[in-house]
């Protein structure tokens, strides 16, 4: 059956602003500070399931996307056509409900895993999402991705102690990063009680 003008129209208006977040990250991602110009390869394989469930930002490269934000979690789950749920959250808006981001992501280094493709934009998978490393518990993981512009430090508590930020910024600064772009993430107290997204 042979669309409607409007139908068309929709369907247009959809892909087009697609395409406009999707300029407007590239933009975003040109003009970022490079913290790294040799980023590393992933240090070790990722076994999915055990990466599954919810991340606590410690700190990042600050981008804008995410200005302003702390108190940032982020969620995976495995949907049923295999590919992976992403659920950001940045704060809370003025009702106290997470503000949150969904989108997608999907393996595109099978042999390891540590490689993924992620979608906020529809269709378009324009956010590389590299694994760097993690810990063998799964309990940290260091994020980045090819450019050397955006790096995170995520950890399944919101304050770990003092010993393991000096590690893992250590670790950081041993994998190529420019220690003095990190910008630190705040956690509100009651953070690892508050309820995941549902």
């Amino acid at each position: 059956m042979k669309a409607s003008p409007a139908t068309t129209a929709l369907a247009t208006l959809a892909a087009l602003g697609a395409g406009i977040g999707a300029y407007a990250m590239f933009n975003a991602h040109a003009r970022a500070p490079v913290g790294n110009p040799n980023v590393p390869q992933p240090a070790k394989p990722v076994e999915l399931e055990r990466y599954l469930g919810r991340w606590y930002e410690l700190a990042r490269y600050d981008n804008r996307f995410e200005r302003g934000c702390d108190a940032v979690t982020a969620d995976y789950a495995l949907r049923d056509d295999g590919l992976i749920e992403v659920i950001n959250t940045c704060g809370r808006d003025e009702d106290g409900k997470p503000r949150a981001s969904h989108g997608k992501a999907k393996v595109v280094d099978e042999a390891g895993k540590a490689k993924l493709k992620v979608s906020f934009f529809g269709p378009f998978y324009v956010g590389d999402y590299w694994v760097l490393d993690h810990a063998d518990d799964y309990s940290w993981s260091i994020v980045g991705e090819p450019s050397g512009k955006y790096l995170w430090i995520l950890h399944r508590s919101p304050r770990p102690d003092v010993a393991t930020w000096d590690m893992l910024t250590s670790r950081v600064h041993e994998l190529g990063y420019d220690l003095s772009l990190l910008r630190p993430t705040q956690h509100e107290p009651a953070a690892e009680r508050q309820p995941q997204p549902a």
